[in-house]
């Protein structure tokens, strides 16, 4: 069984933020698959059935970020999924806004959701899409993080929102590595 998870923080004032980018993307999973998260369960809202022959679980874990390690540790426990078999979708500020990123394993890069689900599983070997949505040195990374996209913003989340539901939907079906070889395209020099 699949398990993708999306991380953000409940509630209509966070909803547009550049924090809720997993959320957003879960949402657009959603869309795709014509399916909505119709369950609740370990403080989490998600979907549970067969999509391509493959049995999986879309989350939304609704502890607020930094607490997503205690709903993705219940889900895994619960259903017995196996750590290869995760992803994890989060807004990271070291990606360029409107790129994505899949890697296989590794820290947290400060990201504390991610920080947390690695704290709670005891392992960093999981797989994660990170979001691009940059940095902004004139702004403590809080109140960025918290901020809604600009105008001129919008068209690059958006495509960043594409590309990774459509990541994520391949992940379905194919180990992280081959989604990485397709969707981890660099930009030509």
């Amino acid at each position: 069984m699949k398990l993708i998870v999306g991380l953000g923080n409940p509630g209509s004032e966070y909803q547009a933020s550049k924090h809720n980018a997993g959320f957003m993307c879960m949402d657009l999973i959603c869309d795709l698959l014509n399916i909505q998260l119709d369950k609740n369960k370990f403080n989490g809202q998600y979907f549970q059935g067969t999509i391509n022959n493959q049995k999986v679980i879309l989350l939304k874990p609704l502890t607020y970020m930094n607490l997503s390690g205690e709903a993705v540790s219940q889900f895994v426990s619960y259903f017995k999924i196996a750590i290869e078999d995760i992803l994890i979708i989060y807004d990271d500020m070291d990606t360029p806004l409107g790129k994505i990123k899949l890697r296989k394993k590794g820290s947290s890069g400060g990201q504390n959701g991610m920080k947390n689900i690695i704290n709670h599983l005891n392992t960093e070997d999981i797989s994660r899409l990170k979001i691009g949505i940059s940095k902004n040195k004139l702004y403590k990374t809080r109140d960025y993080v918290l901020s809604r996209f600009s105008v001129e913003e919008q068209p690059l989340i958006e495509q960043a929102l594409t590309n990774a539901a459509q990541a994520a939907i391949s992940f379905i079906n194919n180990d992280i590595a081959t989604v990485m070889n397709k969707y981890n395209k660099r930009d030509k020099i």
